[in-house]
């Protein structure tokens, strides 16, 4: 018992662990690519504004300082105003925009009196071809002694060909780029550690239904001893909301459960009953049996000294012998209708069966008044021999329990869109408890004859033809049984 609860309960935990960590690891994983794209999104939509501004800033200057149309005598006259201020050098290092001339060889140039400096001359090397950018509308990145640097160009005027570089840094978008790559890290990494614990705990609760479910199904797949039968059911979350296709299939597995249930009990009723339906034509068979077997031995021992006690145990052995065939009759007929044949259903009338039934009960019993209220026709949908059997057995089942002058009333009518036969016997009657069990199999009252299959036969046959039959009776009040068949 421990041995079997442990295992049910570690494979019980297993799956909704791993049910969990799926849920959890696959929605960690989407939020982490969600933050990393938006991440990549605004990063780059960031560092594209910020290096706009910069163009917008060079091709400013650029096109200012090609309205003013500088030669190399200017700008040789604007070096020595720097040279003599001495401020034009640390204004060059200090701003973020960089100026270098650069000559027909691609080289850094002397800005008037100002040499370049190392910079400046990194620049001019780092700039592949400045002709070519001078002609070009958008600035380049390029990279000198480590920094990053947006450039443009424009031609001087004058017969000697210099260009002037215009350049700024791109170390504060580079900085920022930095700072905002690791704000979002940490706020990302913040934001899906959250989540993932609210998926986890969410998971957790939303999936606590189907830990009941799978419990439930794992206990009745295993055995479940000791109460954790069939009659098991997964609970309602009550308090708790779930979606509508967790109650579906808690719905869905209850109802499995009660068909389970009901097939488990019905198959144990249907097995109880062949059982006792066994015992009880085994009994029935035995008796005719025995009683033939009996007078056979007398008749070998020679025990019958004349010819009328001979013809009086032949006529016991042929009245046993009839008995017999009509028990196995009965028998083979519950058998058949037990096993739900295929009848072949035709229009017949109702009220022509009935009559000739009531002809022979006449002709059995001439004492026996016998009421007729039929009409001209009435069809019903139903096998013939079938429905000769059942209105037989409802006259058999007068004639052999009631008294022979009790009057019997036959009716045939249409009610409701079918054929109804009610046959009413005036005889004694039935307690409410017999009356409970008249079509269960051999079943008799007290030491009433017959074999006990007769109703049952009727009860097979009627719900053959997809029709009802019902009982109305109480003890000094006679027996009406009322059969309704389909018609046509």
């Amino acid at each position: 018992m421990k041995c079997w609860r442990g295992r049910c309960r570690r494979k019980e935990q297993h799956r909704r662990a791993t049910l969990r960590a799926k849920l959890t690891l696959s929605t960690i994983a989407m939020l982490t690519i969600g933050i990393t794209a938006a991440m990549w999104v605004n990063t780059v939509g960031i560092r594209h504004y910020m290096v706009a501004n910069i163009d917008n800033d060079l091709i400013a200057s650029r096109d200012g300082l090609q309205r003013t149309g500088l030669t190399r005598d200017q700008i040789e006259a604007i070096g020595a105003i720097a040279d003599l201020s001495g401020q034009f050098a640390t204004k060059n290092r200090s701003s973020r925009t960089l100026f270098t001339v650069v000559g027909r060889d691609g080289k850094a140039a002397p800005f008037g009196r100002v040499a370049p400096d190392a910079i400046q001359r990194a620049l001019a090397d780092a700039v592949p071809d400045a002709a070519a950018l001078a002609r070009r509308d958008e600035p380049i990145d390029v990279t000198a002694q480590g920094t990053g640097y947006r450039v443009t160009a424009l031609s001087l005027s004058g017969p000697d060909g210099l260009l002037l570089l215009v350049a700024n840094s791109t170390t504060a978008v580079t900085q920022t780029m930095h700072k905002v790559v690791r704000m979002v890290l940490i706020v990302g990494t913040i934001l899906v550690a959250c989540l993932g614990a609210a998926t986890f705990f969410g998971a957790r609760r939303r999936l606590h239904p189907l830990e009941d479910m799978v419990e439930t199904a794992s206990a009745i797949a295993e055995g479940c001893p000791q109460g954790l039968g069939l009659s098991r059911r997964v609970a309602s979350p009550g308090h708790r909301r779930n979606g509508g296709e967790v109650e579906q299939l808690r719905t869905a597995l209850n109802t499995m459960l009660q068909q389970l249930e009901t097939a488990f009990v019905t198959r144990e009723h249907a097995a109880g009953q062949l059982r006792r339906f066994i015992a009880d034509a085994s009994h029935e068979l035995r008796t005719p049996l025995a009683a033939i077997r009996g007078y056979l031995q007398l008749d070998e021992k020679g025990m019958f000294k004349d010819e009328a006690e001979r013809a009086r145990a032949m006529g016991r052995m042929n009245a046993e012998a009839e008995r017999m065939a009509r028990l196995v009759d009965e028998l083979l007929a519950l058998a058949r209708l037990d096993q739900r044949p295929r009848l072949r259903p035709a229009p017949v009338d109702l009220a022509c069966v009935a009559r000739g039934a009531a002809a022979d009960l006449s002709a059995q019993q001439p004492g026996r008044p016998v009421e007729l209220s039929l009409p001209a026709d009435c069809l019903v949908l139903a096998d013939e021999p079938t429905l000769h059997q059942i209105v037989s057995n409802l006259l058999a089942n007068v004639r052999i329990h009631t008294p022979a002058d009790a009057r019997v009333r036959v009716t045939v009518a249409e009610e409701d869109g079918h054929g109804v036969l009610r046959v009413a016997d005036e005889g004694p009657g039935m307690p409410p408890r017999d009356a409970e069990r008249i079509f269960d199999r051999f079943f008799r009252t007290g030491g009433a004859e017959g074999s006990g299959l007769g109703m049952a036969v009727v009860r097979a046959a009627v719900d053959a033809h997809g029709g009802t039959v019902r009982v109305t009776t109480a003890p000094g009040a006679g027996l009406t049984v009322a059969v309704s068949l389909p018609r046509p």
